[in-house]
């Protein structure tokens, strides 16, 4: 265990919510994200981050404010509010988990594409963002696109209607509830889960292996947070 401190379609198991049709009005502030950006990368144990990477990052940021005038994306009503949404949790993980190039990855009920859009960026992967909802997905296309990285695939559709071991590791953020998630997620994988977690304990883990376990603050707004690792199958009893 890691720990570490801030640094079948005919009945959906897991029917889509419906649009939420008023926008947050964030805006973004004067002087812009890169500031912001670079104090959330500086609080996590990262490798170099390369400056091309910032640039993706605050631009992310920027068309997130910019949608969000017409499609409600994100619940943020600040600026240090948004960054730590958009990035932080994804910054968690990649500073205790790296990635291999091949390794296959879905971000389910991916929302405004945090954390799978950061986490793509970061490391090397193959990134699949699921999100049922058009505006979002509407979105979520022309973020890959504006941030020229057309590898990472956007699926219009739910979890369930993805086969068994699908990829080698799953994450999602507050799309179903824990317990419902583990689950749904270890279907899914072959190597590992990541619980995002704020106040909610750990579900029952049914015999599956704790891989990581940080708590962290998301650094500009200092909301206590939890990323949890598990594996995807159960121990096998000796």
């Amino acid at each position: 265990m890691q720990a570490a401190l801030p640094l079948k379609p005919a009945a959906p198991a897991h029917p889509a919510p419906p649009e939420i049709a008023s926008a947050v009005p964030v805006s973004a502030p004067p002087e812009g994200f890169e500031a912001r950006v670079e104090r959330a990368l500086g609080s996590f144990a990262l490798p170099s981050v390369a400056p091309n990477v910032v640039r993706q990052l605050v631009a992310y940021c920027d068309l997130t404010v910019t949608w969000n005038q017409r499609v409600d994306l994100t619940a943020a009503r600040s600026p240090d509010e948004l960054v730590d949404l958009l990035l932080a949790d994804a910054l968690a993980i990649a500073a205790a988990r790296g990635s291999s190039k091949d390794e296959r990855w879905l971000d389910v009920g991916s929302g405004v594409g945090a954390p799978g859009i950061p986490l793509a960026l970061l490391l090397p992967m193959n990134m699949t963002l699921v999100e049922p909802r058009e505006k979002r997905v509407a979105f979520l296309r022309t973020a890959v696109g504006s941030l020229s990285r057309p590898d990472i695939a956007v699926s219009r559709t739910r979890s369930d209607v993805f086969p068994d071991a699908s990829c080698e590791v799953a994450v999602s953020r507050a799309t179903l509830p824990p317990q419902e998630w583990l689950t749904e997620g270890a279907r899914l994988a072959t190597d590992s889960v990541w619980l995002l977690l704020a106040k909610a304990g750990l579900p029952e883990l049914g015999g599956r292996q704790v891989l990581t376990d940080i708590r962290y603050q998301w650094p500009l707004t200092g909301a206590e947070r939890r990323a949890v690792c598990l594996s995807a199958g159960a121990l096998k009893k000796t």
